[in-house]
């Protein structure tokens, strides 16, 4: 059986059971904030549970490294629909350590495109396109200082309340142990 076919069947006994309904909310968060963290499997429900939300409490935007890369790319849109349409209040940037983006290369990830078919002439042509793929693939050293890359890009976004706090985070993907990066009631000070 195909994991397609597997998911469907599943599927379909949990709707015909309604085990569905244990699931049931709003779509406003309860507790009126919005996570970022990244889509590693270990932390799909390690960092709600860590975090004592339960579902409906929180809106929860993935992705690799919990890395705002772009202002106006989706991460950030969503992190504002989430403010400006969704209610949320307070915005929690988590990151986790042994997180894979920390030895990520473009170098690593462009090979193993190259093995799954894409051409190895695709990485130039959009290099002398004027992307720069290389720093786009590439991981980050410190998830601490990634993190802190994070919320900086969310606190000071034009399109941002200055009201609303943002949390910086990073979770051991083992134990749930969550150690504090950023307060986000606290006040920036400038050096």
């Amino acid at each position: 059986m195909t994991l397609l076919k597997e998911v469907l069947s599943f599927n379909k006994e949990f709707v015909d059971s309604k085990m569905y309904e244990e699931y049931t909310t709003g779509k406003f968060p309860d507790k009126r904030a919005v996570i970022l963290t990244c889509m590693d499997t270990r932390l799909v429900e390690l960092v709600t549970k860590a975090m004592n939300f339960r579902n409906g409490d929180v809106k929860i935007v993935r992705n690799a490294g919990a890395v705002i890369n772009h202002p106006f790319g989706s991460i950030m849109r969503s992190l504002l629909v989430a403010v400006y349409q969704l209610q949320a209040d307070e915005i929690f940037i988590v990151g986790h350590h042994d997180c894979g983006m920390s030895t990520l290369s473009s170098e690593a990830i462009l090979g193993a495109m190259e093995k799954r078919g894409i051409e190895k002439d695709t990485a130039d042509t959009l290099r002398n396109a004027g992307i720069d793929i290389d720093s786009w693939l590439q991981g980050f050293e410190s998830v601490e200082q990634s993190v802190e890359h994070s919320v900086h890009m969310v606190k000071t976004h034009p399109l941002m309340s200055k009201s609303i706090p943002v949390h910086g985070l990073v979770i051991n993907p083992n134990t749930g142990k969550l150690d504090l990066v950023i307060d986000g009631y606290k006040k920036e000070t400038t050096a």
